[in-house]
């Protein structure tokens, strides 16, 4: 009975080991390349396949310096306002959305753009501890590997914005019918409105509620102090930038 078990605990070793190189390996190229596709966009490939729909997915990587600052200070508002200063995980919104949850109603998530990243990039969808325990390694992974600017270029570039619309400059032709470097401050946060569930709430069909978010994130964004803040993300977002995607 011992030699299998310790088979096992020898497998189960070797397996996580093995992962962990290969996942190490993957983040230190996705480092320097653009990603191909992602999990979520395969996932989607997957599901409208088997829903006889059309498996095309609109997605064109862009560097962040193709990319309205405004869309870049919008996502940080929407999702993430402590993304400079956190290591991955932030605390203060953990623990609000844990107080939250235990009062009951709807259900209140504290992803980190970063957790955001790992998830889209590597993960499947859905809850479970196994899922948010390998997330968690996963953004560790990220923090320590790559730079905030990289975790935030990704991050644009591979969330969904609509329907098979994923990153900042396939959403910005399909809604706007121009790039992503000419983004307004109201396009972005219209754009960053939708992404807690960009399968219900569309760009292209605003509702009430999502007005009102959109206006939220601006004030937010003016409140952040608008693109300038991009400079403690990175030196390299200076405020040469602020001008572009004027309101």
């Amino acid at each position: 009975m011992r030699r299998p078990l310790r088979r096992l605990l020898a497998w189960t070793v070797q397996s996580v080991l093995l992962v962990s190189v290969a996942a190490t390996a993957l983040v230190a190229i996705l480092a320097v390349l653009p990603p191909p596709t992602t999990a979520f966009m395969l996932q989607d490939r997957v599901t409208r396949f088997g829903a006889s729909r059309s498996s095309a997915i609109a997605y064109t990587w862009k560097s962040w310096r193709e990319i309205s600052p405004q869309l870049l200070i919008a996502v940080i508002a929407a999702e993430d306002q402590r993304f400079p200063e956190h290591w991955g995980f932030d605390l203060q919104a953990i623990e609000k959305a844990a107080e939250h949850n235990r009062r009951g109603g709807s259900v209140r998530g504290a992803s980190t753009l970063t957790q955001q990243v790992a998830k889209n990039l590597f993960l499947w969808s859905g809850r479970s501890y196994l899922r948010k325990g390998v997330e968690a390694g996963l953004t560790a992974l990220l923090e320590t590997g790559w730079s905030k600017l990289r975790i935030l270029e990704v991050y644009v570039n591979v969330a969904q914005f609509g329907d098979a619309v994923y990153g900042a400059d396939a959403a910005s032709r399909r809604f706007f019918a121009k790039p992503a470097s000419r983004l307004t401050a109201a396009e972005a946060a219209l754009l960053a409105a939708v992404l807690p569930d960009p399968e219900s709430l569309h760009v292209d069909r605003p509702s009430v509620y999502l007005r009102r978010r959109q206006r939220w994130i601006l004030a937010q964004m003016t409140g952040l102090g608008g693109p300038s803040f991009l400079r403690r993300v990175s030196p390299l977002l200076s405020a040469s930038r602020e001008g572009s995607g004027s309101p």
